[in-house]
């Protein structure tokens, strides 16, 4: 099985960047922590950040036929990305849209998701374990349709 696990504008400063919402917990050590679970999990996993929109929509584009699920942290493009949610309803691969901070307790305009129509599940505010938490629900969700871990 397969994850390919996407994040946008901003992750990547991680650590430094609103601890208050975020934490102090480095992008670096994000992506460490997946790799471990997905280790222990036997998930290979595939990670990605960018800042640009366009290289999310290739991503998500690129991962057709070749991953199982996807969990994606659009970030700020969560509130303002067509694009990326028609690319991940193209695609038709189970995604997981996830957040480190709680986003209904924010700011109002980040209480809207464009891609969570695409989406089987969200999870938000549990900060970096709500990725794995995302990887455990896309494994449990292959495993319902018969898919091999």
């Amino acid at each position: 099985m397969k994850i390919l696990v996407l994040n946008g504008p901003n992750l990547n400063f991680l650590g430094i960047r609103e601890p208050e919402h975020y934490g102090t917990g480095t992008y670096e050590s994000l992506c460490e922590t997946i790799r471990r679970h997905a280790e222990t999990c036997g998930i290979e996993v595939e990670i990605f950040q960018s800042n640009h929109e366009g290289a999310l929509v290739d991503a998500i584009q690129g991962a057709y036929g070749r991953v199982d699920g996807i969990v994606i942290n659009p970030a700020a493009y969560t509130h303002t990305s067509v694009a990326i949610l028609d690319a991940v309803k193209a695609v038709s691969i189970p995604t997981v849209e996830v957040h480190i901070s709680k986003v209904s307790e924010r700011e109002p305009f980040r209480r809207i998701s464009y891609i969570r129509s695409a989406c089987f599940d969200v999870i938000t505010g549990k900060g970096f374990d709500g990725y794995l938490e995302a990887m455990d629900r896309i494994r449990e969700h292959l495993l319902e349709k018969g898919k091999k871990a």
